[in-house]
């Protein structure tokens, strides 16, 4: 088979150059060519005389009727409430991850019982089809139907796809495969926007769900050209220390559902479980009251979660202290602090102050500032919070507390789990507090401090 020709398009300018060169000749750019197939039809001029005299077809937007999307379930609860209730027919879906977290082993088990119903292939580009036997054993997965292909030549998957017409079908990995239009090796940039785009071109031709596996780099990004998120659907990262047998799946671009939604799953010898009350594994189980602990509200997605923040402040050992956050933003941390002095009269610039979210989660919503500040003076004093206090506000630089979004859920997701008191901004103060639960609605950040005070230990 002749090799298709290839060109060297520069992300600039969108020069072309026949062979790779340090520098573009057009723009002078440097290190920004890139590998892609030559396209077909002769130049740009006489691309657009071919188009001249057609068309698209304009449509009035009110005259379009949507239909709602039919989903496909997992079978697996978690994974659905990410994908936002199930596989969307002609939906791309990517997912990334560390190595070894349970990517393929997730995709394993969802495919298993999808195969009980509809027709799925499992394209491995890293593992041998007896590997995936021998997994599939181990996780005592009864794999009915499933079938598998161990390929990583894009043109042949293609081939394989269009004769089999699956349901849905799994790329592992996006990064192993590669087309003989390039002549880059597996993993590149050219190779990786070149498959991703072609796979979603037949999946959205064709109707098949197609889930591609990526790879990270050491900064947890998935690895390979930015445009690899922009063409798919759905973005999920997998998320969690190896250490512990905790995973979270986040969602970071679905249009097909919510953004932000967070899966949780244990890792068990038979695979990954789904964690029915997930703030259980954010909170920690202490047989006596601790100073520097305070039980944050927080959101994700449609899901309230309790996470336990945890402070230690000690004096600082050197001219700089040290101002670490483990699962929070730490520039944020240091603002939290200024806020602290300027309007409480707190000072910690002789401290250490180190923050910690219980559980590895990650946390980015402000809503988060309140519980960070009433755990850090707790530290700071040496007086304990209440176990069954909840906390959750924003802080702004005025000192102020502002609102947190869907905070009835916040309330009644924390009495739900037995908690008494609830320290929250005044403008969420609820008409009717719920049932067995003391609210406190505070308006500044002395006002939070003092009212914690009289509920400490």
């Amino acid at each position: 088979m002749a090799r298709a020709k290839t060109t060297y398009t520069c992300a600039e300018c969108g020069g072309q150059s026949p062979q790779w060169q340090g520098q573009c000749p057009h723009c002078k750019a440097w290190n920004t060519l890139s590998e892609g197939p030559t396209e077909q039809g002769g130049g740009g001029g006489n691309r657009f005389a071919a188009l001249a005299g057609t068309t698209g077809r304009l449509q009035a937007l009110s005259d379009l009727k949507p239909r709602e999307v039919s989903r496909i379930p997992t079978g697996i609860e978690e994974f659905d409430r990410v994908l936002g209730g199930g596989l969307v027919p002609g939906g791309v879906v990517l997912i990334g991850g560390d190595p070894g977290i349970g990517k393929s082993t997730l995709l394993l088990q969802a495919l298993s019982i999808l195969a009980a119903n509809e027709s799925a292939i499992y394209v491995s580009g890293e593992e041998s089809g007896e590997q995936v036997a021998l997994r599939s054993r181990r996780l005592q997965l009864d794999p009915g139907r499933l079938e598998m292909l161990p390929e990583i030549n894009l043109e042949r998957i293609l081939a394989t796809l269009k004769n089999a017409r699956p349901t849905i079908a799994v790329i592992d990995s996006i990064q192993t495969v590669y087309s003989e239009v390039l002549q880059s090796a597996p993993g590149s940039v050219a190779q990786v926007r070149e498959c991703a785009a072609q796979l979603t071109r037949f999946a959205k031709q064709s109707g098949t769900t197609l889930i591609m596996v990526g790879h990270v780099t050491k900064d947890g990004t998935l690895a390979g050209p930015r445009v690899l998120e922009h063409i798919v659907d759905t973005v999920l990262y997998f998320e969690g220390d190896t250490h512990s047998s905790f995973r979270l799946i986040r969602a970071f671009k679905n249009r097909f559902g919510a953004v932000n939604e967070l899966g949780v799953f244990a890792m068990t010898d038979r695979g990954l479980r789904g964690v029915s009350n997930p703030s259980a594994i954010f909170l920690s189980q202490h047989s006596q009251q601790v100073s520097g602990s305070c039980v944050l509200v927080t959101q994700e997605g449609t899901r309230p979660l309790l996470v336990e923040i945890q402070a230690l402040v000690d004096g600082a050992q050197s001219p700089n202290p040290r101002r670490l956050g483990v699962g929070i933003e730490q520039n944020r941390l240091a603002m939290l602090l200024a806020v602290l002095h300027r309007h409480a009269g707190i000072v910690c610039f002789d401290q250490d102050v180190f923050v910690n979210a219980v559980g590895g989660v990650r946390i980015s919503e402000p809503a988060a500032d309140l519980a960070i500040l009433l755990a850090i003076v707790s530290s700071l004093r040496s007086r304990a919070l209440p176990r069954s206090l909840a906390v959750f506000g924003e802080v702004g630089l005025a000192g102020e507390i502002r609102p947190a979004p869907r905070g009835q859920d916040r309330l009644k997701e924390a009495a739900k789990l037995g908690f008494s008191a609830a320290i929250i901004p005044k403008a969420n103060a609820p008409k009717r507090a719920p049932e067995g639960m003391r609210v406190i609605a505070v308006e500044r950040i002395e006002e939070a401090i003092e009212q914690a005070r009289g509920l400490e230990a």
